[in-house]
């Protein structure tokens, strides 16, 4: 059963989205054309994400131990799972990723499977950049990007009161 909720962040709102056993999507601000389900904020995983993700934000969390069930076509899901490799704070471009995946060449499939991570943050499509060094698109858009790397490089901290 699909239970949504809503978290409060440093970067706007976020919906939280659980199969009832692991997490299945965030969507920025209103991003998403679904609503919170009422008492998806008791839903255990959505509980433990929040958390996670609270700790992220104050800087106190540079990993997720959380259980994530992607909905994505095989080489999709290779993408985001190679995603998750990339350590915080460090970033790496769409023909390194393409590279990792053992398809060179491919920086532009890399990109819309970037595009179609349905579980953004946690798995960290915003560490990929350009090859130029540049940031490119994101679904939570570029200044939210910056902001996330800004926070992982140490050069922004949240306030979370």
């Amino acid at each position: 059963m699909t239970a949504a909720a809503t978290l409060t962040s440093p970067i706007g709102e976020l919906l939280l989205i659980s199969d009832g056993e692991a997490l299945t999507g965030i969507h920025f601000d209103g991003r998403h054309g679904m609503a919170p389900t009422p008492g998806g904020e008791h839903d255990p995983v959505i509980v433990e994400a929040a958390r996670q993700l609270r700790a992220y934000f104050a800087g106190e969390r540079h990993s997720f131990a959380l259980p994530l069930r992607p909905a994505g076509t095989e080489f999709e899901v290779e993408v985001w799972e190679e995603l998750r490799r990339i350590p915080y704070g460090e970033t790496l471009s769409y023909g390194e990723l393409a590279d990792r995946v053992g398809n060179p060449g491919a920086a532009r499939a890399v990109g819309r499977a970037n595009a179609c991570n349905p579980i953004p943050i946690i798995v960290p499509c915003h560490r990929v950049i350009g090859a130029d060094g540049s940031l490119t698109g994101f679904g939570g858009g570029l200044d939210t990007k910056r902001r996330l790397l800004d926070l992982e490089r140490g050069a922004l901290a949240f306030s979370l009161a």
